[in-house]
C-alpha cells in the first residue's frame, strides 16, 4: 500500500515510471547501494522525529548523521526519532521505505544540505525494495514543501 501511496504521488509529477523496484531489500542504506549499485552516501534515507506535535522528516546523504547541536539550533528540541510503530502510523510508510513522496499529513520534509554534493540521490519510494534516481534539485521540484536545512554532519566532520 505504501509503495502504491507514493507512486500515485509521484504519478502527479509524471515519475511514477521512475521508481525502481527490486527482488531483494533496500530498507538499509548499504542495502539500497547494493541493489541501486552505487555509492552509500548517494542514498538519500529519511529520517523521522518527533518535533513537537508533527513529525520532521529529514532527507539525507546516506553518511550523514544527525547533528544534535544544529537540529536543536533548527527545531528548538532535542533529536527524538520516531519509533518504527509511531513512524508508519504518522507518516504512512514503514521504516526500510519511509520517504517524502505521499506522507500524511502532520508530516513536514527537510533536505538536509549533505545531499547538494551529489549530482543524483536515491531515495526510497515507500517500501523496503524501491528506490527512484534524482538530482537533488528535482527531489525540491517533487516536494515543494519541503524546505532545505543543514542539520546533519559527515563522517569527516565527525573526525575533526
Amino acid at each position: 500500500m505504501s509503495l502504491e501511496r507514493a507512486k500515485a504521488y509521484l504519478a502527479e509529477y509524471g515519475r511514477d515510471g521512475d521508481v525502481l523496484e527490486f527482488d531483494v531489500s533496500s530498507a538499509t542504506v548499504e542495502l539500497a547501494a547494493a541493489a541501486v549499485g552505487c555509492a552509500p552516501e548517494r542514498i538519500a534515507k529519511t529520517l523521522s522525529f518527533s518535533v513537537g506535535d508533527r513529525v520532521a522528516l529529514v532527507v539525507c546523504a546516506g553518511d550523514a548523521r544527525i547533528a544534535n547541536p544544529k537540529f536543536k539550533e533548527r527545531f528548538g528540541c532535542k533529536a527524538k526519532m520516531l519509533s518504527a510503530d509511531e513512524a508508519e502510523e504518522s507518516i504512512g510508510h514503514a521504516v526500510g521505505g519511509v520517504c517524502p513522496f505521499g506522507v500524511k499529513d502532520g508530516c513536514d520534509v527537510y533536505f538536509d544540505e549533505s545531499l547538494r554534493r551529489f549530482d543524483l540521490i536515491y531515495p526510497a519510494c515507500g517500501s523496503s525494495s524501491s528506490a527512484i534516481a534524482l538530482t537533488p534539485d528535482e527531489l525540491a521540484q517533487i516536494v515543494p514543501a519541503g524546505i532545505w536545512v543543514d542539520v546533519c554532519k559527515l563522517p569527516a566532520e565527525e573526525q575533526s
